[in-house]
């Protein structure tokens, strides 16, 4: 390990809801080593988020005094030190000028990045963790345009010239975890398999309807119920409805939408890809770590790497 670490200008740690990636990241921003974990902020008992660092990280801090930052959920009220919310518009001088920095016990230097807010007509709306994922996107050329960011609450966020300045968020995912767990909707769904042709079928009824999706939810179940569609495309079908309601939504909210940039590697934005060309929206990957290059960029405009 320390052969590595010597190799190495900082340390990234992405501190989500359900996981945790930490990168051991290099003097240009490359990815040198990394390391990934289910303990997310809610599955770490007794809010025990030090002992969880120094099992997993602090085997790299022991061979030198590499700074680290940390992003996500780890910096709300749920995580491990509580951050405000910096507002629009926000680059990487912004979001370095706001770390809070918090001591371990052993002694480690922990710089969070602060979260994001924007205020609506309907309510205030926030986001922790993907600001950093768009600072790195920006870091890799990727510093305009429309950009999404799949998840159980999905981002559209709106950036010019490397500096987030909007952004709204889709309880997409969420919903259609409640709308599949908890409801009679459910009781019609088999099968894992994907069914493309039904979810791109829900896809364009979401993006027809708009507005009305409490009717066409009703749909999940009769489409099945009168041997429309089967049981087995069913989760499919439901799945294209909601974010072809989302996309619908979004362009409603961003008056121009251009090519969007999807932030992640899941099957999630597998299905988003699909679902934006059927929109006729024209969309593009970002890298897998573009996370680790957003605690590069910020940690270079703090002072804290060359």
């Amino acid at each position: 390990m320390s052969s590595v670490a010597s190799e190495a200008a900082l340390i990234g740690v992405d501190w989500g809801t359900s996981s945790l990636r930490a990168f051991l990241i290099g003097a240009k921003g490359e990815v040198i080593d990394g390391v990934s974990s289910p303990e997310g902020i809610m599955k770490v008992p007794d809010n025990s988020f030090e002992a969880v660092f120094d099992r997993l990280i602090a085997p790299w801090c022991a061979h030198s005094d590499l700074p680290i930052l940390a992003s996500g959920m780890i910096t709300s009220r749920n995580g491990w030190v509580e951050t405000p919310y910096a507002d629009m518009p926000l680059g990487a001088s912004g979001l370095a000028s706001a770390l809070v920095t918090h001591e371990t016990a052993s002694g480690a230097r922990i710089h969070f990045i602060t979260g994001a807010c924007i205020e609506h007509a309907g309510g205030p709306d926030v986001m922790r963790g993907e600001e950093t994922q768009i600072i790195g996107a920006s870091g890799l050329g990727l510093n305009g345009g429309t950009f999404v960011m799949p998840g159980t609450h999905s981002k559209w966020v709106h950036v010019r010239d490397g500096q987030i300045v909007d952004f709204s968020t889709y309880m997409t995912g969420e919903i259609f975890a409640a709308l599949k767990g908890h409801t009679i909707l459910g009781t019609l769904m088999e099968g894992d398999d994907f069914i493309r042709e039904a979810f791109e079928t829900g896809v364009l009824a979401g993006l027809e309807s708009k507005a009305n999706l409490l009717h066409n939810l009703f749909h999940v179940r009769t489409l099945p119920l009168m041997g429309k569609i089967p049981k087995v495309a069913t989760a499919d079908y439901m799945s294209g409805l909601l974010i072809g309601t989302e996309i619908a939504a979004a362009a409603n909210d961003f008056s121009n939408i251009g090519t969007v940039t999807l932030v992640g590697r899941t099957d999630l934005s597998d299905r988003y890809e699909i679902a934006l060309n059927t929109a006729g929206v024209e969309s593009r990957r970002a890298p897998d770590d573009v996370v680790a290059k957003g605690h590069f960029v910020i940690a270079r405009a703090a002072g804290l790497v060359q």
